[in-house]
């Protein structure tokens, strides 16, 4: 079926979901990047191309589509399928908890586990057990920042904090600073190329997050096609998918102060770091998809005083 045999043929947007589908499954393409299903990632690319809201199908699924938009469908359905790229690259946009933001393909897309608890410990009704008082946080720090969304969530989160965002890569401080200015927090975030903290010496911090890469060597070798299309440095933890945790957990007592504590996401790697660092109070953090990707440590547990 050719392009024009599609635009004239399929006129709703319940028309192009059941094709998009369709097309997905039979081409057998992988998720993972804030969809898990061919029906949830066909909507996401049909929704978010239409500038509509990603969460609300229902109400336009019978909705007649203009011709540039039809158009528009059929060439990102294809784009998805031929290119096997991630729905987010084909429209250049992520969400973490419903907060848009810019991604390409000099970072990784984000779908931190992190995000997640952020927002369910700072909006639920009782605040949060662990996580320092938002107000009291005057200085956080993001490692490993990728396209900036965490530190951009900290900046929301922390209004009196000033934050710093550290990654390697060049490029993914680029998308980085584009984030910062969309979400108009340029003033209170300033970003740092360099490797770990390397480049905060003498900073010290209330809050520390991180996300560092975490896959291990196995996992990378058995990427599909939708992965690999990610920057591999934003994946790559070494063979057990732990250098950087290793490196962070080390280097870490030194930026922290006394009252505060660091939230990391590691994957699936909670029983090599407990054998590894059983001196270490891990608290270990249940999300919708884990019970232990993520775990909080205590400036108090790392010895800092």
């Amino acid at each position: 079926m050719t392009e024009q045999d599609i635009t004239t043929e399929l006129v709703t947007l319940r028309d192009y979901w059941r094709y998009a589908i369709s097309r997905f499954n039979a081409a057998d393409l992988s998720y993972g990047h804030g969809t898990t299903t061919a029906s949830d990632d066909a909507a996401y690319l049909l929704l978010d191309s239409l500038e509509l809201p990603i969460d609300a199908l229902d109400p336009f699924l019978d909705a007649r589509l203009l011709p540039e938009e039809r158009r528009l469908l059929a060439e990102r359905i294809e784009t998805r399928v031929t290119t096997r790229k991630p729905s987010s690259y084909i429209t250049g946009r992520a969400y973490i908890q419903g907060v848009r933001f810019h991604v390409d393909e000099r970072v990784i897309v984000p779908r931190s586990h992190i995000g997640e608890i952020l927002f369910a410990e700072y909006l639920g009704e009782n605040g949060s057990s662990f996580l320092p008082d938002p107000m009291a946080v005057e200085r956080a720090v993001d490692i490993c920042t990728g396209s900036g969304c965490l530190a951009v969530i900290a900046a929301k989160f922390f209004p009196q904090a000033t934050v710093d965002a550290v990654d390697l890569s060049a490029d993914a401080l680029e998308v980085a600073r584009i984030n910062l200015d969309e979400h108009d927090v340029e003033d209170q975030v300033t970003l740092f190329q360099g490797d770990l903290f390397a480049p905060l010496k003498g900073r010290t911090y209330d809050l520390i997050i991180t996300n560092p890469p975490y896959v291990d060597h196995e996992a990378l070798d058995g990427y599909p096609p939708e992965f690999r299309a990610e920057p591999k440095m934003a994946h790559d933890g070494g063979v057990d998918g732990l250098d950087l945790v290793r490196r962070i957990l080390e280097e870490v007592p030194a930026y922290l102060n006394p009252e505060g504590g660091m939230i990391c996401e590691i994957g699936s790697g909670r029983e090599i770091l407990e054998e590894e660092f059983p001196h270490l109070d891990f608290v270990w953090l249940e999300t919708a998809e884990s019970q232990d990707a993520v775990f909080w440590i205590s400036a108090e547990a790392l010895g800092v005083s």
